[in-house]
């Protein structure tokens, strides 16, 4: 019986300890595995800290940009000039958006229901509200309905790209001119890679339509109705990236068999704007590469930037000769006024890198006609980070100079005779 026993019992022990080994030896291999998931992401962020070699990109032409302050993060042939298909429509979006509103009344014209597809599909006569006529532009980027807003908003699509261009010198693109409200190839109908992220950040951060334009292109799907209720329409946003990160914002997609695979998206987290913008990503068969890059791009400048308090330099010492100033005789000086700059900050919160610095541009006169009143500006101090100017602040005289006056004079001579 007690060998019985023995026999029984030592199995149940040998059980025990193998349950230990593997539990021991599932620790180990789970621990290990934590490890290579973390060594894993940190080579992944490493990886993605690095400027992305411009031949890793598909974009022809590629630009990243702080959508706070317009900075150039990163570029590839950033500014050369390059058709930009139906990105073209973030324009003729916040134009219409700052000159019309949402009610009026927009009728198609012969030309309107003319345009190739992708369109709506409107006959002429049709008549919409301008705000449902919006999402079918940037949700599913009909043509019909880029041309019948124009006409709608300027009478003509030659009057509305007359606006736009306008719009364009306002925004400050020097390299941006557009003929068509849709985008369809035209030699004079162009962009540049900087401009266009900097078009959009126009209209998602200075625009006083900001808001409606977000709200338009983050919709995900829109029904609406010709003005009788004849006809009823659903369209559906086909910007992917929304999807694709977390924080993406907005965008707008374009393709045209001269411009190719057009990109130009925003995305925001913690605080931080950057916009991408790709001009000729690929043709038919390669539909893909804009988001491979646009995401590439997004992630280098979530990695390799973050928002500093930089400090400013200080404003040196300055001074300004006065034409005809009273001075001080007692003392021999010449008539000079000291020159501040009150306004100026101590630090500058920005995106930047590790090791970047602000710089200071000064521009002051060197002689002052009297009287010198303490509000005059004598000149400006700006603070720069690479080629963005962050501020400007006037330089003032510390103090009022009169001008010499006859009495000054006697009083010059009575007091070399005493």
């Amino acid at each position: 019986m007690l060998e019985n026993a023995k026999r029984w019992v030592n199995p149940i022990n040998t059980s025990n300890k193998a349950k230990k080994i593997r539990r021991s030896m599932m620790a180990g291999l789970a621990a290990f595995a934590v490890a290579i998931l973390l060594f894993a992401q940190i080579v992944l962020s490493a990886d993605e800290a690095k400027m992305p070699a411009q031949e890793s990109l598909y974009a022809r032409s590629a630009a990243l940009i702080d959508g706070d302050t317009g900075r150039l993060l990163y570029g590839k042939e950033e500014d050369v000039i390059l058709p930009m298909a139906s990105t073209t429509k973030i324009m003729t979006c916040i134009l219409v958006l700052e000159m019309m509103e949402p009610e009026e009344i927009c009728t198609a014209s012969a030309y309107a229901a003319s345009q190739p597809q992708v369109h709506l599909g409107v006959q002429k006569g049709w008549s919409f509200r301008c705000e449902d006529l919006l999402y079918s532009l940037m949700l599913e980027s009909h043509n019909d309905t880029a041309v019948i807003l124009a006409e709608a908003a300027a009478g003509s699509v030659e009057g509305f790209a007359t606006w736009m261009n306008k719009k364009a010198k306002e925004i400050g693109l020097s390299q941006t001119h557009f003929v068509t409200p849709n985008g369809l190839d035209n030699e004079a109908h162009y962009t540049t890679a900087r401009e266009l992220a900097l078009l959009l950040r126009y209209c998602i951060r200075t625009s006083p339509k900001s808001k409606e334009f977000l709200k338009i292109t983050r919709t995900a799907q829109y029904e609406f109705t010709d003005t009788t209720g004849a006809y009823s329409f659903s369209v559906y946003n086909h910007n992917a990236f929304l999807q694709m990160m977390d924080g993406a914002l907005t965008g707008k997609t374009g393709f045209t068999g001269k411009a190719g695979y057009c990109y130009v998206g925003a995305l925001e987290r913690d605080g931080r704007l950057y916009i991408v913008s790709l001009l000729a990503c690929g043709w038919p068969g390669n539909k893909s590469y804009k988001w491979a890059d646009t995401k590439k791009l997004m992630n280098y400048g979530l990695s390799a930037y973050e928002t500093k308090k930089l400090e400013t330099p200080t404003v040196p010492k300055m001074s300004a000769s006065v034409i005809d100033g009273v001075y001080d005789w007692t003392k021999q000086t010449k008539s000079q006024v000291k020159l501040i700059c009150p306004d100026a900050p101590d630090k500058y919160q920005v995106l930047a890198k590790d090791g970047e610095k602000i710089e200071i541009q000064i521009r002051a006169r060197k002689e002052l006609a009297s009287p010198v009143l303490e509000d005059e500006v004598c000149g400006e101090v700006s603070f720069w980070l690479s080629e963005v100017c962050l501020g400007t602040y006037p330089i003032y005289p510390e103090q009022a100079v009169d001008r010499r006056a006859f009495v000054w004079y006697i009083m010059r001579v009575l007091s070399l005779l005493l």
